[in-house]
């Protein structure tokens, strides 16, 4: 089933939401593709293409907490996406997780049961 349904988790293991979140699709006995993004990082085309196809903004899907995000004033609302992109491109650790791609479409997945929904019934 798991190849019949393909799921891509952007993931990364020291969240805990990220952890309970690949905890589901594995129970619900799927074998994700598991992207470590902190570690392999993302290009900004990248990121283009993942908010357009959850049709948010960057600054939707951007980790508001932690030093980082203030440090690069990218709370103040008029700050630009294309600011917050390249951010984001940099600092792979602003984007939210986890966000998880399959057939049924491309989630930011807090809490973690939006997952489910991304799931075959």
């Amino acid at each position: 089933m798991s190849n019949a349904f393909p799921v891509t988790v952007f993931h990364n293991p020291a969240c805990g939401t990220s952890r309970k979140v690949l905890a589901a699709i594995e129970t619900a006995g799927l074998k994700p593709e598991v992207v470590e993004y902190v570690k392999t990082g993302w290009t900004r085309d990248q990121l283009t293409a993942l908010f357009a196809d959850m049709d948010v903004s960057p600054r939707d899907v951007m980790r508001r907490t932690g030093d980082l995000v203030s440090d690069l004033g990218l709370l103040d609302p008029a700050v630009p996406d294309a600011t917050i992109l390249d951010a984001m491109a940099k600092h792979p650790v602003l984007v939210n997780r986890p966000i998880v791609r399959t057939p049924k479409g491309v989630k930011l997945c807090r809490p973690v049961e939006t997952v489910l929904t991304l799931l075959p019934d």
